[in-house]
């Protein structure tokens, strides 16, 4: 159990500092004077990629322990952005012949997500 939380915690902080660290060079370089959110689009983008692409090599090669698994999907993906794991069960769903789940999950991810922000927004407020 210790070794889990440890990889976790190793995962989770290089995946925040990493996440941190490439939004703050994506919007010092290319979003002056844009309030679009480049920097977490790409954030978001390429840890869907790395999701989709490690995930696959991981189901190949069975010498990955659970802790390695438990540390990048978890640890640093999950802080690097969660939207890789929405992504991947939208894609899962798709995967087994579920197609409208699928599109439900997508539409409600977006429109419940968006509300929240708001609620809670306003709540602040």
């Amino acid at each position: 159990m210790l070794k889990s939380i440890a990889c976790l915690c190793v995962g989770g902080a290089l995946g925040a500092l990493s996440r941190w660290g490439l939004h703050y060079w994506m919007d010092a370089k290319w979003g002056v004077n844009s309030h679009f959110p480049w920097g977490i689009l790409l954030v978001n983008v390429l840890g869907c990629f790395l999701f989709g692409w490690l995930f696959t090599l991981f189901e190949q090669k069975e010498w990955f322990s659970d802790a390695i698994q438990l540390a990048v999907f978890t640890g640093f993906l999950g802080s690097f952005t969660t939207f890789s794991t929405f992504g991947w069960n939208t894609l899962e769903l798709l995967r087994i012949g579920q197609p409208m789940m699928a599109f439900g999950n997508i539409a409600a991810s977006v429109i419940l997500g968006l509300v929240a922000v708001w609620a809670g927004f306003s709540l602040g407020r």
